[in-house]
């Protein structure tokens, strides 16, 4: 069970003083008032199919081939991409996150799907960006696309454990 969401403020200081989030551009820009802003490092678009299953053993993460933008900018067309985040989360055992694409990129008919940043994570996430605007999107580096929101655990938990704990660092 979880307490409460997190207060700007409340994340603010604990980016501060316990670097709940690292690796930012700038924090006076990246809090806002229900959390933090996640931005734009890489952009890749898959390159075969993937597997998953009940056990993980039969898990096949596919191929992704980084693409590269013409100055500053992404030319996307309609589809499918992974993103990967400038920022370094780093959760501690009482606190996880939910992430949200930012109101503009729906406007502009794309979306960013996240899984849940467990407590305890650590590491440099990546999520699935869906470009479904017949026209294709444009993209900048660095640009602002995911808003979390973290939530504090009425207890702490054991803490996250997967695969990718500690990955693109």
């Amino acid at each position: 069970m979880f307490e409460c969401g997190l207060s700007g403020h409340e994340v603010r200081k604990l980016i501060l003083e316990h670097s709940l989030v690292s690796d930012y551009l700038d924090l006076n820009v990246q809090v806002t008032s229900n959390g933090f802003d996640l931005s734009l490092r890489d952009v890749y678009s898959f390159n075969g199919p993937g597997r998953v299953d009940f056990s993980n053993a039969g898990r096949l993460i596919p191929d992704a081939v980084k693409l590269n933008p013409e100055g500053n900018v992404y030319s996307l067309k309609p589809g499918a991409y992974k993103v990967v985040f400038n920022e370094v989360l780093n959760l501690p055992r009482d606190i996880f996150a939910l992430g949200f694409p930012r109101s503009s990129l729906l406007r502009c008919g794309v979306t960013v799907h996240c899984a849940v940043f467990d407590a305890g994570y650590h590491g440099r996430s990546e999520s699935l960006m869906t470009v479904s605007n017949p026209y294709g999107f444009i993209l900048e580096k660095n640009a602002r696309i995911v808003q979390l929101v973290f939530f504090r655990l009425s207890e702490p938990s054991e803490g996250y454990k997967g695969k990718y704990l500690g990955e693109n660092l």
